[in-house]
């Protein structure tokens, strides 16, 4: 018997299992950087990832010269960052939220990509490269607007057509010599994208959000994380004492396979496509697929 949604496509047996785990439930969702790959975003541990050395909160704080490299390979990279567009499987968890299956995602994401695809309810984790804040002050900046200025302060830069994006979005400067930092304009702060760095914390109202979002849901699913940052584990883990279903849509291994009710090991976008398609008609337990 081949298993197929009501659409009449083929699902594998995984996929399958999954749906049946998630039907008829309200279903929250862990996003992670796999769910960007379609959209031209590498990601961070997968086959393939460029090996990278990210810039820690105390580096980017204490020197000048560490917030110069970074806001140069921030500003080469940001061209291309915001032209990412939504792929197919953060519209299908847009239409998921529509149809009532999901109470909305939390993404360690900063791409903006599911708020861009129609999501609603989205609880950015790590924080999102829109926007830019003074440390000081407290003034926040959309960072197109920053762009506009880091562009008329260095008017020799020369941002390449393409280039070899890194998963924060940056590229490695070939050079930072005479570049003039941004600061703030309103009191001349030192200014910080509005993202986690690695050794800084989430805030804890922010986390507070999430662990509300898993509460109120009856499912779990975790797409395109290797659940390796301790935050994504912690909110399986919340739903893993709940005793609710867990799925994990995921190409390779992750922290939490073993505490999984199934383990998809694919590509998110098709396997979210799937659930789209089958999920909105078994809202409140309605019929199983289909023979």
């Amino acid at each position: 018997m081949t298993l197929t949604t009501a659409g009449g496509a083929a699902l594998s047996p995984t996929v399958a299992d999954a749906i049946d785990a998630l039907a008829g439930r309200r279903v929250a969702v862990l996003t992670g950087a796999g769910v960007s790959t379609d959209s031209g975003i590498p990601d961070y541990r997968g086959e393939g990832a460029p090996v990278r050395t990210p810039m820690t909160v105390e580096q980017f704080l204490s020197s000048d010269e560490a917030r110069r490299r970074y806001w140069i390979g921030s500003h080469l990279g940001w061209r291309a960052f915001a032209a990412a567009a939504p792929n197919a499987g953060h519209a299908a968890l847009a239409t998921l939220e529509e149809h009532g299956v999901t109470t909305g995602v939390i993404t360690q994401n900063v791409d903006g990509l599911h708020v861009r695809a129609g999501s609603r309810r989205v609880v950015e984790l790590h924080g999102t490269m829109r926007r830019v804040f003074c440390t000081h002050c407290g003034q926040v900046f959309d960072r197109r607007d920053l762009a506009e200025r880091v562009e008329a302060e260095n008017p020799w830069i020369t941002v390449p057509d393409s280039v070899e994006l890194g998963p924060d979005g940056d590229v490695l400067p070939g050079t930072t010599d005479g570049f003039v930092v941004p600061v703030c304009t309103v009191c001349g702060g030192m200014l910080k994208p509005d993202v986690v760095f690695f050794g800084e914390f989430i805030p804890a109202e922010k986390f507070r959000e999430a662990e509300q979002l898993v509460r109120a849901s009856d499912a779990l699913v975790v797409a395109g994380s290797s659940l390796v940052v301790n935050s994504g584990i912690r909110l399986l883990e919340r739903a893993r004492r709940r005793r609710l279903p867990i799925v994990i849509v995921n190409r390779g291994q992750t922290r939490g396979d073993r505490r999984a009710t199934v383990k998809v090991d694919a590509g998110t976008t098709e396997v979210l496509q799937a659930f789209a398609a089958a999920l909105p008609a078994r809202v409140g337990g309605a019929s199983s697929l289909e023979g």
